[in-house]
């Protein structure tokens, strides 16, 4: 089962993130190189499918627990039904507001300029990958002239230029295909929330505009404008004040937080208390118990000590090792040793182990810290 927090992440994820936006890892200094051994083909083909079934699974099951979280965010199930000829009214007006290709014009207005931007900064001849590919600081490279960082680059890639063109010929279709995939639920989900928000009175004289000549250039153009670079500027040119607002008031909203009661935590339990948890949730009580009991016992004790130290290095380890992979992998998108279909069942459940190790130890950590926070709050004066 996937951790509920990660399950909010994918869900918040899901519902937030622009369409169609690309995800990039930017490391900002050149890695140290490493030897990669020659990968046993007749193991990987041995294991590709099994595995590439698992991830799958893993993939979808994830997915479903996302999804089932929007569901629960946005629940219609108490929603009257929609009358029928409302709805026949907002399908036409959402055919109109939305038709076949709407939805690539819009991501084609905003990412299109933003995707040949990324192309520039993550290519070949960027001062940070020429950086990335030969170890020298970027301020260095910055002195260098273009003809002249051309150059190196084509030392190294003097096929760049296809390649990029390559790489927008098969993203693009991908995309165009992804979005024309979602027009019909969102043309199906508007018009539900159309026919239920407007009459039908309403609904035939918003009809009636889009089918005059100003009415149908607002239609083909409402959506694309939202993604204009002029709305987009406005946009993010407002969020640094919005940023300074809650800086400036953090100490009064820290102020007005303390005034509540502190939440309790499982080691704040009175065995009575611990009792009647214990029905509620059907657990035994000495479950309970013996993770109050783990988080009241003294820091000082050396056992408990050595061994969160332990595991705390186990975890240091395994996050250190899993963030230089994720670098690594980064910085070489194309190296087929990261795609976790071509890993053998037992490293993909040995890495896929650590991740929950690790996810689990930083959660324990942040209580902690919390804990500690709070008591020290205790000592000090007001």
């Amino acid at each position: 089962m996937m951790p509920t927090f990660k399950s909010i992440l994918l869900a918040g994820t899901i519902a937030m993130l622009p369409l169609g936006a690309p995800a990039y890892a930017a490391p900002e200094e050149a890695p140290n190189a490493e030897v990669v051994q020659p990968r046993d083909d007749s193991v990987v083909e041995a294991d590709s499918e099994e595995t590439a079934a698992q991830a799958k699974a893993k993939f979808e099951r994830e997915m479903a627990e996302a999804v089932a979280m929007i569901e629960k965010m946005f629940d219609t199930s108490s929603l009257p039904p929609v009358e029928p000829a409302r709805l026949a009214l907002a399908q036409k007006t959402m055919g109109a507001l939305i038709p076949s290709g709407s939805l690539e014009r819009m991501m084609d207005n905003l990412y299109g300029k933003m995707f040949k931007t990324l192309m520039g900064e993550f290519g070949g001849q960027s001062d940070m990958m020429l950086s990335i590919k030969t170890g020298v600081e970027s301020d260095q490279i910055a002195k260098l002239d273009e003809a002249t960082k051309a150059k190196v680059s084509d030392m190294f890639d003097p096929y760049r230029k296809e390649r990029e063109e390559q790489i927008t010929k098969v993203v693009k279709p991908l995309i165009s295909e992804v979005l024309a995939d979602m027009e019909p639920p969102m043309r199906e989900g508007m018009s539900k929330a159309y026919a239920r928000k407007f009459t039908e009175a309403q609904l035939t004289d918003l009809n009636s505009f889009l089918a005059t000549p100003t009415g149908t250039l607002y239609a083909n153009e409402w959506m694309a404008l939202q993604a204009d670079p002029e709305v987009m500027l406005s946009i993010i040119k407002a969020i640094p004040p919005l940023i300074t607002k809650f800086v400036d008031r953090a100490p009064q909203i820290e102020k007005d937080m303390k005034e509540l009661p502190k939440e309790k935590q499982l080691s704040d339990f009175s065995d009575k208390e611990l009792a009647q948890l214990a029905k509620l949730m059907k657990v035994d009580v000495k479950v309970l118990q013996e993770q109050r009991d783990m988080w009241n016992s003294p820091v000082e004790d050396e056992a408990m000590t050595d061994v969160a130290e332990a595991a705390d290095d186990y975890a240091v380890d395994a996050a250190a090792d899993a963030a230089s992979a994720a670098v690594d992998a980064a910085a070489d998108p194309a190296d087929p040793a990261y795609d976790r279909s071509n890993w053998s069942a037992a490293d993909l459940k040995r890495v896929e182990d650590l991740e929950l190790a690790y996810e689990n130890a930083s959660i324990a950590a942040y209580q902690a810290v919390e804990e500690a926070a709070e008591n020290a709050r205790k000592k000090l004066p007001d």
